[in-house]
């Protein structure tokens, strides 16, 4: 099963020829088995001292192709499947950064989900049930624009929605630590079946989140990504802060950390992201599928019928 890096490792990303971008996994990891300060141990404004957007941009790029090509080897392989999950308040981001970020790749090998209020249908189920059936295959990407996470946040937040959920009352006791313990479960059992797990939380500032909630309503093409909705789950930003927190600290597990990327500047999310992404899939080792000497034999005879294709002459 892969084992993440040390918190306390230090990174260095080469930007360019002769700029670097050094920072510690902590600023953007939350160390599985220790409590976590949101508030505290994480700036929405973090760019590690880096400034050049520029540079940035050049690197996200050679990101996205290095990420292409492991997208096709990983698909050659048929071995590993790779799930990102992205949790944010409104307006951080994440769609933006899967656009952005997963641009280069094979449409054919990925999916991509965005989970909204649960259908009657998705009610009548276990809460990991809807998540279940949109899992990566074998050799493909998934992508959940939110996830089964919700159920430990918005539902938190508004207990009110676990009455559409038809749970007996005897699975209502401690139901929060019993998902817990569940998604940890799930997704140990995901990791050790080869599906690797990245959990993406876009830490946006309430001022930034404000400052984007204004461009949507004075520039007309962006209206349509704002709703009354939005203002509202606003209103709730202390207790989402709080059960955010909380889930970082339960469920940031050895097989499935979480990391938590700075969001107020857009370019520095989707480089740590891309940056992120690269180097999971670098780790595994992926490796085209070996040909027997049976198949290279064929192979060769396939060729030599080819050219003497070519040598005829037509009559």
């Amino acid at each position: 099963m892969p084992q993440f890096p040390d918190p306390d490792q230090k990174v260095t990303v080469s930007m360019s020829e002769d700029t670097e971008l050094e920072l510690r996994l902590k600023h953007i990891m939350a160390p599985p088995g220790k409590k976590i300060s949101l508030l505290d141990d994480y700036d929405p404004g973090f760019t590690a001292g880096f400034k050049n957007k520029k540079a940035a941009g050049k690197k996200l790029e050679a990101n996205i192709a290095e990420l292409a090509e492991y997208q096709d080897i990983l698909y050659a392989q048929d071995n590993y499947a790779l799930l990102i999950l992205f949790q944010a308040m409104d307006a951080a981001g994440k769609d933006g950064a899967i656009k952005h970020v997963m641009s280069g790749i094979n449409p054919q090998g990925c999916q991509v989900y965005s989970f909204k209020t649960p259908s009657a249908e998705e009610l009548d189920h276990d809460y990991l049930w809807r998540s279940m059936k949109c899992l990566p295959e074998r050799g493909r990407i998934g992508i959940f624009n939110r996830s089964y996470y919700e159920e430990t946040l918005v539902v938190r937040v508004h207990p009110e929605l676990l009455d559409q959920q038809k749970i007996p009352l005897p699975a209502r006791e401690n139901i929060w630590k019993r998902r817990y313990e569940q998604i940890n479960a799930f997704e140990k059992y995901l990791v050790e079946n080869g599906v690797i797990v990245l959990k993406f939380f876009l830490n946006l500032s309430r001022d930034e989140q404000k400052k984007r909630f204004l461009e949507r309503i004075d520039r007309p093409e962006k209206n349509w990504k704002f709703s009354t909705a939005d203002v509202k789950e606003r209103g709730f930003w202390d207790d989402y802060q709080k059960v955010y927190e909380d889930c970082f600290n339960q469920t940031s597990s050895e097989w499935a950390p979480w990391f938590i990327i700075p969001a107020d500047n857009k370019w520095f999310t989707r480089l740590a992201v891309s940056e992120i992404i690269v180097h999971t899939l670098k780790k595994l080792n992926l490796r085209y599928p070996a040909v027997s000497e049976q198949r290279r034999q064929e192979l060769q005879e396939i060729r030599k019928l080819l050219e003497e294709e070519t040598l005829k002459k037509p009559e």
